[in-house]
């Protein structure tokens, strides 16, 4: 078994391992496909909310098919098609994963779309539909709206009947969101994010994934009882929030983290990705995917995410 292991904070390195045996409650899964997400370089740093002893093999999210079942598992059988989202130890040949938290496959997905689906799409769905209870006919503000979870967002939320606002760095990732539903579209190398929200009619939801100047620049372009949901951080600024401002306007801001549903709300977390491969099987999503590499070319993968040089979805194919 090839595993990507931490060494220690901030190091990657890959290396052989003894073929893992699943306990109770746990299969085996022959990796197919793993999907890198931010939190992947932050548990790596070691700045993560939930990061683990080192040293550990990252890679959240993984797409596989089940070899082997641990004591008292029913409901899977080897050689199922499945995703699963065991927070870490997705960046290697083969993974034993709980399985309760293993989701039967539409029978035409591929494994490096389904790998890709879980947190961008769960995330979205949880924050759009489950915290803030948007509405047909609101106005969503996605900022980071080409990345992994951004994207999402726009799709999701134009599925919903929102109307979309997009906000991206440059033109290439623009087309990206308009492809996916946007109905405007701000340049963030360029716009002026306050004064153009506001000029389309102020923003009812915001999802918001940057942080820093750009969350101060959504939250004042806020309607009146708007919800804002900071979804991450990537610009690296945590913001401090302006009280004073949520009263004046009735502005109500929603902490979600998606993997935190894993330890006191696990049903809601499986019943929202029912719900969503669902909607794949009708053809109402499609995940965009924009690099897939080989697992000897993982620590290149974590940079395409580093650098902000990927749309969308990087994913690791651990047996191309």
């Amino acid at each position: 078994m090839l595993s990507l292991l931490v060494a220690e904070t901030g190091k990657t390195a890959l290396a052989e391992v003894e073929m893992p045996e699943p306990a109770a409650g746990e299969v085996r899964l022959k990796v197919a496909a793993c999907a890198l997400n931010f939190a992947d370089l932050l548990m790596i740093k070691g700045t993560y909310q939930d990061t683990p002893p080192l040293p550990f093999t990252p890679g959240m999210e993984v797409a596989g098919v089940v070899e082997a079942l641990g004591a008292g598992v029913s409901g899977l059988q080897p050689g199922d098609r499945v995703a699963c989202f065991p927070g870490r130890g997705g960046l290697a040949q083969h993974a034993c994963v709980p399985a309760e938290l293993c989701v039967p496959l539409p029978e035409a997905m591929p494994f490096h779309e389904a790998a890709a689906f879980q947190v961008a799409y769960g995330t979205s769905h949880l924050a759009l539909e489950h915290r803030a209870r948007m509405q047909p006919g609101e106005t969503l503000l996605v900022t980071g709206a080409a990345g992994g979870v951004g994207l999402t967002a726009v799709e999701i939320g134009k599925l919903m009947g929102a109307r979309v606002i997009a906000c991206a760095r440059g033109p290439d990732k623009l087309a990206i969101a308009r492809a996916a539903g946007a109905d405007h579209l701000i340049d963030s190398t360029t716009g002026d994010l306050r004064a153009e929200v506001k000029a389309l009619g102020g923003a009812d939801v915001v999802y918001e994934a940057v942080g820093g100047q750009t969350f101060k620049d959504a939250l004042r372009a806020c309607n009146p009882e708007a919800r804002m949901i900071p979804i991450g951080f990537a610009g690296g600024e945590v913001p401090q929030i302006p009280a004073n401002h949520l009263l004046v306007k009735n502005i109500t801001v929603i902490g979600l983290y998606w993997g935190g549903y894993l330890k006191f709300a696990p049903d809601t977390l499986t019943a929202s990705l029912h719900t969503l491969f669902g909607w794949y099987g009708e053809g109402r999503l499609r995940p965009h995917v924009s690099h897939r590499l080989p697992l000897t070319r993982a620590e290149e993968a974590l940079e395409l995410l580093r650098s902000r040089a990927s749309t969308g979805k990087v994913v690791v194919e651990p047996w191309s």
